[in-house]
């Protein structure tokens, strides 16, 4: 790794016999070689080894660099930007940046600005030392010598990255971004590391653009996709990712799953755990206070309970509400008469006793119990920063959406209902509707890890 690059590499063959075979060839195979060693590694080793998989990597990149030092000197006419490309490409391995992989890629790119292949591998250095704008620069370059699927999808990860001036920008990033990702599975339907680009795009547009659920649903048709590639579906990202859509999905136990391969795929990386052991929190949270009424005390539940004022239903009083040009009738419901699933022409009417903290603060969440003290979680979307209903609220949701959550994980068993309120301007708050101010698209937290 300490080697300095040598300038004078090709310098002259030794002896035509002591090297029978083209040292680019034999260069690239062992490259190949390299990257397919990794990529498949599952293929070959048990996920009880996932632990070892980065340091055998970086043992096979050595070993790969050992026949660039068998190569030296001999001569390479012509091809020394394509020697500096495949010895930067074996540096760049791994996931953590070696310098001296941008030096030589760099050194590739301006013997030959055609490469397009170096220009990939030069973004993807950039992108490893945290450099986007020179990162996107090179994929940027890399399409206008000729569209090739590495450099679609690459500036896709990319523009969801970049820093920009204001949302109208980041807005368009995203569109662009799922744009590119499509482009990039077009011009290859079996690569699975494109379709799992393709899935991030579409998770980003979701909270950037507008929360769609039907967005949610073309994120998974695309994890799907890729998770059919070995090479993607071994990958701790893609199921890290799954695992988010899903939370968001509010499919609490298939998250679960998703987050326990990512951590077994790679152990060392820690956000999948974390992300897991919030999640894991967060449902304790809601099943504890479901149970308890918010843990409210009874003398004050009871007050809050009497104090529950039909008039505080405000539009949806008068058993009807208007949805775009048509009348929808509406009639209250207790809580316990919900059906699973949506429940149209009903109302639901309750007092908020607490609200459920999720670290991600998406979704907004409280407790809501009616008149017969059956409390049920509400989870709220697309609510703006700082806004959402105090305890106490009187709050009525319109053609609720009903979820059971059942299922059993790490010795906690989980049996609780809850409604998916997809928008906060459907919910009445002490007789009055929400207001605009009170949506917005929230932020998504992203990592930046190989894609």
């Amino acid at each position: 790794m300490s080697a300095t690059i040598d300038d004078k590499v090709v310098a002259g063959a030794k002896s035509s016999n002591t090297v029978k075979e083209d040292p680019i060839v034999a260069l690239t195979e062992k490259v190949n070689a390299l990257y397919f060693f990794r990529d498949h590694y599952f293929e070959n080793h048990s996920i009880e080894e996932a632990i070892k998989k980065n340091s055998d990597v970086e043992k096979e990149m050595k070993d790969t660099l050992n026949k660039f030092d068998e190569c030296k000197g001999y001569e390479i006419d012509g091809s020394r930007a394509k020697y500096y490309y495949l010895k930067g490409k074996a540096l760049n391995v791994t996931e953590r940046f070696i310098p001296q992989a941008e030096e030589l890629l760099t050194k590739a790119v301006k013997l030959e600005p055609n490469l397009v292949e170096a220009w990939n591998e030069l973004g993807c250095c950039y992108w490893k030392n945290n450099d986007i704008q020179q990162a996107k620069n090179c994929f940027v370059g890399a399409v206008r010598h000729g569209g090739n699927k590495v450099s679609l999808r690459n500036l896709s990860m990319v523009l969801r990255q970049e820093p920009v001036l204001n949302a109208e920008q980041q807005i368009q990033n995203m569109q662009k971004g799922v744009q590119y990702a499509k482009e990039a599975v077009s011009l290859d339907t079996s690569d699975g590391i494109s379709w799992a680009i393709l899935g991030n795009a579409y998770l980003s547009s979701f909270f950037t653009i507008a929360q769609n659920p039907a967005t949610l649903r073309l994120c998974m048709s695309a994890y799907a996709q890729a998770e059919k590639d070995i090479v993607a579906g071994s990958t701790a990202d893609l199921f890290h990712n799954k695992a988010v859509t899903l939370k968001y999905q509010e499919e609490y136990s298939l998250a679960m799953k998703s987050f326990e391969r990512a951590i077994l795929l790679d152990p060392l990386w820690e956000i999948p755990r974390i992300k897991r052991d919030e999640l894991l929190r967060y449902l304790k949270d809601v099943q504890n206070s479901v149970n308890n009424n918010g843990k409210m005390k009874p003398k004050r539940l009871y007050q809050m309970i009497k104090a529950l004022d039909v008039k505080h239903l405000g539009p949806y009083k008068g058993g009807s509400f208007t949805s775009g040009q048509k009348t929808v009738k509406l009639d209250l419901v207790l809580l316990k008469d919900l059906a699973l699933g949506l429940n149209p022409e009903k109302v639901v009417f309750g007092k908020v006793v607490c609200w459920i903290e999720d670290i991600d603060c998406v979704p907004f969440a409280f407790c809501l119990v009616d008149e017969e003290k059956t409390c049920i979680a509400v989870t709220v979307y697309n609510l703006a920063k700082g806004r959402g209903v105090t305890i106490g609220d009187s709050v009525a949701i319109p053609e609720p959406f009903v979820i059971h959550q059942k299922f059993s994980y790490l010795d906690n068993d989980f049996d609780f209902k809850s409604i998916r309120v997809e928008t906060p301007l459907i919910l009445v708050v002490n007789g009055r509707k929400l207001g605009r101010e009170q949506q917005a698209c929230v932020k998504l937290q992203t990592f930046k890890k190989t894609y």
